[in-house]
């Protein structure tokens, strides 16, 4: 609850719980720019967490919050919804506040590639290799650290044969993506399930709320996983280098 207004002091309330798990980076910008106009009015700002203050509760640091801040850094000090490391962070969240995922907000779906309202595009473009219906942008692969390679698969005996990258091939041999709207059916009411393609249904990889080993061994969560192979790179040059290069 909000607390006591206190005469000749301006407050912002940010109705929040003190837990893990609660989204406070969508609300730093704007508690941002509430400090920032304090202090530029040679004012000061008092930031508190009542829960902090109950002695019903011991003092100590909140692991969500702070790994949040450190995002919140990492992108400049400005939530930006089309860094990869906030749409990650978005999917994680959406994980822990829809359990049955019966209800996905739009803005967490990147445009279907084939909308006709879309702006023209530069971006490296992923179609299909068997009927090539585009699929996704370069935009919506989220990277992830690479992981210990075949060291992670020890549970599953892999052989010194079948080692991965034993032959200087890429470790990691597939694309992680945000769900692209084209995905939208496959993944409402089940944590798990088949990416397949929306005009020719041929498999293009998986899905998993829960998440899914990348062929590097880096665990990824969740995971929207469409296998390389399955796909072909479209890259588009622009008509100046295009001109220079056939000259």
């Amino acid at each position: 609850e909000a607390p006591p207004a206190v005469p000749g002091v301006r407050a912002m309330h940010v109705r929040l719980r003190d837990e893990p798990g609660a989204d406070l980076l969508s609300r730093l910008d704007e508690c941002a720019a509430f400090i920032a106009a304090a202090r530029a009015g040679g004012g000061a700002a008092l930031v508190r967490c009542p829960a902090l203050l109950s002695p019903a509760f011991p003092r100590r640091v909140n692991p969500g919050f702070q790994g949040q801040l450190k995002l919140y850094e990492a992108m400049g000090c400005a939530v930006d919804s089309s860094s990869p490391l906030y749409k990650r962070y978005r999917l994680e969240m959406l994980r822990e506040r829809y359990p049955e995922l019966q209800d996905l907000p739009r803005e967490v779906f990147a445009v279907d590639p084939t909308s006709l309202c879309q702006n023209p595009n530069t971006e490296v473009l992923y179609r299909c290799r068997k009927c090539r219906r585009a699929l996704f942008r370069s935009s919506s692969i989220l990277s992830h650290t690479e992981g210990s390679g075949p060291t992670a698969f020890t549970h599953k005996r892999i052989t010194d044969s079948a080692q991965l990258c034993s032959d200087g091939r890429e470790k990691c041999t597939s694309y992680f993506t945000e769900p692209v709207q084209w995905m939208e059916p496959a993944l409402l009411g089940v944590m798990e399930g088949q990416l397949l393609c929306p005009k020719c249904t041929s498999k293009l990889g998986s899905f998993s709320w829960r998440g899914e080993q990348c062929s590097c061994g880096r665990w990824v969560t969740p995971a929207f996983q469409i296998h390389k192979s399955r796909v072909d790179e479209v890259r588009t040059l622009p008509v100046g280098n295009f001109q220079a290069a056939k000259s």
